[in-house]
């Protein structure tokens, strides 16, 4: 049944509040709930009624109908008994994000409505409940567990004669049907403009099926998403459902089947990342070696434990490369470390390559807002290192991996998102790890200093002391650096002299007394005394350009 059948009945006592325009979404059951997070117990088309019992603030209407919104439910009842009206900020929460909105007046029971909507939705489905409920039997016994995505897709063709294929959201192919005559795989230019389509139908609130005429064929985009989070921590990485047909004439029985294959694929991926944990875990454990200093025997160590599951049949990986990204949301309010795992999982895989093993071949791990990835690259064949060519060549380049994302990618960032990349040279050992890491981490320093919601900088476009302060030998680095800082640090600890930010800052300065002054808000003179007794320590001379230039070295390797 429609939304707007349950306000042309007058017994249930139901006031529209908002939401017009989405009356004529398909309510395919009811639930009654005060719980804070019902996430658990939605499967999308509810009508959801409540008695507010979860609202203590007005903050809570944004998270409690954000939950709803992401799970796909139809519209939102909320009864008058608790609060005597519905509350202005669970009204401006549901027009937020589109969801259909109704009060109850107290004298209705929430029990009259679930009735009334259970008859009216049991009545519509019987005549063809039993032709939907066999196919969705035929796709449970086969699906995923039995054969991955593909089984399902076929399906799909043999019974209702319909081209299907599951779609990255950069759109790379993940799944097409594999029966004979289905016709070619989905152009990489299309796969990539449906899946832009996707992406800002999703950020604009618009509910599934998105359609999209392409040259002559209509799509129809179905989400295959995860439910009950915030859709930013999700929309660049999950899933989607192409279908070459056009779903705006479809009768309610197969919009019904086509959903349930779209939680038959989420299954699919769900395993799929479950079976990530053991490559996250290694990634991690190099990323934590490499970041606190650990020897390169240690680190190698790891890198021989981590290259046979990487790169099955090889036994070592002689070449690594790190990219790192970010992912930055207006507020800050959605963590960017786990948003930009998921997304390096999707897209650091050759466009090219079908299915979704390739993928398993990259090991990300994440801290804070950051990414990492850890991408083994196979050895170079003996005539071409003859030729003079390496692994670099055949390895990633940031700015073939930024055209492949940019496009879809913009469109799900839409205007409160942005997406940093940095792609480091290729490595040949664990003692390269670090330098990779830091190379990685400049570059995409280098890319966030760029315009754009989607940008990438790769280790060839850097050429500054930071390219080369990686590579030095970490014995050196130790040495060098306690030589100068040691004895600053030392009497810091003991006198809270501040002096190494004090030597931070005037170079950064450039030298100026004054500039210098007013940033640390101090007199010159007092400036002129901690910068002496620096001097004094170590027996340099900050007047002097070369002893200025150690310094700087000194605390950027420190």
């Amino acid at each position: 049944m429609r939304l707007r059948a349950l306000l042309d009945t007058g017994t249930l006592g139901l006031r529209l509040l908002g939401g017009e325009e989405e009356l004529d979404r398909t309510v395919r059951g009811v639930m009654t709930t005060d719980l804070r997070d019902p996430s658990r117990y939605l499967s999308g088309g509810e009508l959801v009624l409540t008695g507010l019992a979860w609202r203590r603030e007005p903050a809570d209407s944004e998270r409690f109908v954000r939950i709803l919104a992401a799970a796909g439910v139809a519209g939102l009842a909320a009864g008058e008994a608790e609060l005597g009206s519905v509350p202005d900020d669970l009204v401006a929460a549901c027009a937020r994000h589109r969801l259909p909105l109704f009060s109850v007046v107290e004298a209705v029971s929430f029990a009259s409505i679930t009735e009334y909507v259970v008859r009216q939705v049991s009545g519509e489905r019987a005549g063809d409940l039993a032709a939907v409920v066999d196919r969705h039997r035929r796709l449970m016994t086969s699906g995923p567990a039995g054969g991955g995505p593909e089984v399902v897709l076929d399906l799909l063709g043999s019974d209702l004669d319909l081209r299907a294929w599951v779609l990255s959201p950069t759109g790379r192919q993940i799944a097409g049907s594999t029966l004979a005559g289905s016709g070619p795989e989905l152009p990489a230019e299309v796969g990539a403009r449906l899946a832009g389509e996707h992406l800002a139908a999703s950020r604009t609130g618009r509910r599934g099926p998105c359609r999209l005429p392409l040259g002559g064929t209509t799509y129809s985009l179905f989400p295959i998403r995860s439910t009950g989070r915030d859709l930013r921590e999700t929309v660049l990485s999950d899933w989607l459902l192409a279908v070459e047909a056009d779903a705006g004439d479809w009768a309610e029985e197969r919009l019904d089947l086509l959903h349930g294959v779209t939680q038959l694929i989420a299954v699919e991926r769900d395993r799929r990342d479950a079976a990530r944990t053991v490559r996250r875990r290694l990634a991690q454990e190099v990323l934590e070696l490499v970041q606190t200093g650990a020897a390169p025997a240690e680190i190698a160590a790891r890198l021989r434990v981590a290259a046979p599951v990487l790169l099955p049949g090889l036994g070592t990986a002689p070449h690594w490369q790190v990219v790192v990204a970010r992912v930055e949301w207006a507020g800050g309010d959605v963590p960017g470390g786990p948003v930009a795992q998921a997304l390096l999982e999707e897209v650091l895989v050759d466009p090219g390559t079908f299915g979704p093993d390739p993928s398993d071949r990259i090991a990300v791990a994440h801290t804070g807002d950051e990414a990492v990835a850890l991408v083994p690259l196979p050895a170079v064949p003996d005539d071409d290192a003859r030729d003079g060519r390496d692994a670099s060549a055949a390895g990633l380049q940031a700015g073939a991996l930024l055209s492949v994302v940019q496009e879809p990618l913009t469109r799900g960032l839409a205007d409160d998102g942005r997406l940093t990349l940095g792609v480091s040279a290729s490595v040949h050992s664990a003692e390269g790890l670090r330098g990779a890491l830091e190379e990685a981490r400049h570059a995409r320093r280098v890319a966030a200093a760029r315009p754009g919601r989607v940008c990438a900088a790769g280790h060839e476009e850097l050429a500054s002391h930071v390219l080369l302060l990686p590579f030095v030998p970490d014995d050196v680095r130790r040495a060098f650096t306690a030589r100068l800082l040691d004895p600053l640090r030392d009497y810091d600890r003991r006198h809270r002299a501040e002096l190494i930010p004090t030597l931070e800052a005037f170079l950064d300065c450039d030298g100026s007394w004054t500039r210098c002054a007013t940033r640390l808000h101090l007199h010159v003179n007092t400036l002129r005394y901690r910068v002496g007794r620096i001097e004094q320590l170590t027996g340099r001379d900050l007047a002097r350009l070369e002893d200025k230039l150690d310094f700087f070295l000194a605390l950027r390797m420190s």
